[in-house]
C-alpha cells in the first residue's frame, strides 16, 4: 500500500511550489506546508490570503509553529501539551499520505478543538498516521489562527468593513488548497471528508456554509459539537472586543495591531477569567454571525443550506461536562443549591422537577452529576438529537453516535468525558501517554473497541457508510427506530433515550 522508505525525500509540486518531506513509518509525510500567507502586519485579523509562493524547493520535514495561545500545563484530564513554537506566521498544514502518486485515494482534512483558544495540527494526537496507514488515506491536518488573533471581530467598528471569523477564513483557504492540490498527493479532490471535534465539529458544520467551500467535500463527522452553544451576534461580538481593547489597554484597532502577540494572548487570559460563570463552559471567543462568512448557524447549512447533500456523522460523549466540573474542587464540592441554581438559570421554575429527573436517571447521583448531565444535555446531547432529528425528517443520511465507554481515572468520577472518544477514533493511545485521563484501561477491552471505532470511521470516510464487518449493524438515524450506535465495553445499536 505504501511506498517503501528509502533515502529519496518525497517532493510534490504544489500551486504554490515545490515541497520536499520526508518517509515516517511507510508513510510520505508533508509538514509546515504554507496554505497562505502569513496574518501578520497588515494581515492581522484580515480574512486569509493567498500565499505567494517560493522558488526552489522548500523542505517540509518539520511542523510549522503552533497558532499563539495559553499553555496550560499539568491538566488533570489532558496533561500537557509538546507544542512547538508559537508564532503568527501559522498558517501552515501537514499531510500524511501512502504514496505521492495518482491513485486518488480518499482524503480526511482533520480540524482540532480547543474552544478555539488551544490545540494544535503539530499535536501527536493528531498525527494522521493510523487513518493514512489502515484506512490507505490520504490525511491533512491545518493550524489555524486562535483567541483573539482569530476571533475578536471589527465590523462596523473604526471604519472597519472586513468580516469576521479570521480563523474560519484560514480554514476555508486550506480547505481550497488541498481540493487544489491533493492529487498531487495520492489524493482525490472529488471525495474529501471533513472530520473535527468540539470546536473542531462546529468548524466543520461552519464550513458547509461557507461562500467559498460550496462543493469542497462531500462528508461530515462532527464529534462532540457544542450546538446548545450560541454564536455571538455582530453587537455581543463587537463588546466583547471592546472588553479586550479595555483589557489590553488600547483605544482602537490600528493601536491593537501594534500589541505583540504575547501580549494579545496574556489579555485573552485576563478576559476568560472575568467571563467565567459557574457551572457554565468557559468559552472566552465565540465565532460571530457576521452575515458574510456564517450567515446564519452553522447547523442550518447542513438541513437546508449547502451542506445538506454532505453525508454526516454525529455523535457525543455520555457525560461530556465532567471534562471541566468533575475534577474541578469548585464543581465536585457543590451542594444541591447551587446546582439547583443553574438549573434555575436554564430552566426558571422546572428546575426542581428537572433535579429529580437528573437523580432518578442516574441513581445515587451527586450534585456535582446532575451538573454534569445538565450541561452535557444543554450543549451536546440534547441539540445534536435535535439536529438528527430534523435530518432525518428531510430523509438526509445522518449516523448518530454516544461514546459511552468510562475511564476507570480518578476513581471512574470522569464516566465518558469530552475528548475521551479521540484515542478511540484515532487508535493512537501511544499519543496520548501524557493524558491522565487513559490511565487504568483493561488493555484488551480498550483496544477493541477503538479498532470497531477506527475502522467505522475510516469506513465512512471512503463510502460515507460507516459499518464494517466487526461492528453491529448500524443504520441511519430516522423518526423510527432513532438507531443510535453505544461505543462501550459491548457495542450496540439502540433507540436513543429520551
Amino acid at each position: 500500500m505504501g511506498q517503501p522508505q528509502d533515502d529519496t525525500a518525497p517532493e510534490v509540486h504544489t500551486s504554490s511550489g515545490r515541497v520536499r518531506g520526508g518517509y515516517e513509518n511507510g508513510l510520505a509525510v508533508f509538514k509546515g506546508v504554507p496554505y497562505a500567507a502569513p496574518p501578520v502586519g497588515p494581515l492581522r485579523w484580515q480574512p486569509a490570503a493567498p500565499h505567494p509562493g517560493w522558488s526552489g524547493t522548500r523542505d517540509a520535514a518539520a511542523f510549522g509553529p503552533s497558532a499563539p495561545q495559553a499553555v496550560r500545563e499539568g491538566d488533570p484530564v489532558l496533561g500537557g501539551h509538546g507544542f512547538p513554537p508559537f508564532d503568527e506566521d501559522c498558517l501552515t498544514l501537514n499531510i500524511w499520505t501512502p504514496a505521492a502518486d495518482a491513485a486518488a485515494r480518499p482524503v480526511l482534512v482533520w480540524i482540532h478543538g480547543g474552544a478555539y483558544i488551544s490545540g494544535s495540527s503539530a499535536m501527536p494526537n493528531y498525527s494522521g498516521e493510523t487513518f493514512a496507514r489502515d484506512g490507505d488515506l490520504v490525511v491533512v491536518t491545518l493550524t489555524y489562527r486562535l483567541g483573539p488573533l482569530g476571533l475578536l471581530y471589527f465590523g462596523g467598528s473604526d471604519g472597519e468593513a472586513a468580516p469576521g471569523n479570521a480563523w474560519l477564513s484560514d480554514q476555508a483557504a486550506a480547505l481550497r488548497w488541498v481540493h487544489d492540490n491533493i492529487a498531487a498527493f495520492g489524493g482525490d479532490p472529488g471525495n474529501i471528508t471533513v472530520a473535527g471535534q468540539s470546536a473542531g465539529a462546529q468548524a466543520t458544520a461552519a464550513l458547509a456554509g461557507h461562500p467559498d467551500t460550496r462543493g469542497l467535500f462531500r462528508r461530515a463527522i462532527l464529534q462532540s459539537v457544542p450546538l446548545g452553544m450560541p454564536l455571538a451576534t455582530p453587537a455581543q461580538a463587537r463588546a466583547s472586543t471592546a472588553a479586550f481593547l479595555e483589557t489590553v489597554g488600547v483605544k482602537n484597532v490600528d493601536e491593537l495591531r501594534d500589541v505583540s502577540w504575547p501580549k494579545l494572548v496574556e489579555a485573552s487570559v485576563e478576559l476568560l477569567i472575568a467571563t467565567l460563570r459557574w457551572g457554565h463552559w468557559a468559552v472566552p471567543f465565540v465565532p460571530v454571525l457576521d452575515g458574510s462568512t456564517i450567515p446564519r448557524p452553522p447547523v442550518d447549512s447542513l438541513l437546508d443550506g449547502p451542506g445538506a447533500d454532505l453525508d454526516v456523522l454525529v455523535g457525543w460523549t455520555r457525560e461530556e461536562a465532567a471534562f471541566s466540573f468533575a475534577v474541578n474542587e469548585m464543581y465536585a464540592s457543590a451542594d444541591r443549591e447551587q446546582v439547583l441554581g443553574r438549573l434555575r438559570e436554564s430552566l426558571g421554575e422546572d428546575a426542581e422537577r428537572a433535579y429529580a429527573a437528573y437523580e432518578a436517571a442516574r441513581p445515587g447521583a451527586r450534585p456535582i452529576d446532575v451538573l454534569v448531565d445538565l450541561t452535557t444535555d444543554e450543549a451536546f446531547r440534547k441539540p445534536t438529537l435535535e439536529f438528527a432529528e430534523a435530518r432525518a425528517g428531510q430523509g438526509r443520511p445522518v449516523w448518530v453516535y454516544e461514546f459511552d465507554f468510562p475511564t476507570p481515572a480518578h476513581d471512574g468520577v470522569l464516566g465518558a468525558p469530552h475528548c475521551l472518544d479521540l484515542p478511540f477514533v484515532f487508535d493512537n493511545f501511544d499519543a496520548w501517554a501524557h493524558a491522565p485521563f487513559i490511565a487504568g484501561m483493561e488493555g484488551r477491552v480498550r483496544d477493541g473497541l477503538a479498532a470497531a471505532m477506527h475502522r467505522a470511521w475510516i469506513a465512512f470516510i471512503r463510502t460515507g457508510d460507516p459499518n464494517h464487518p466487526a461492528l453491529p449493524t448500524w443504520v441511519p438515524y430516522d423518526r423510527q427506530s432513532r438507531t443510535t450506535m453505544h461505543f462501550d465495553t459491548v457495542i450496540t445499536a439502540q433507540a436513543h433515550r429520551a
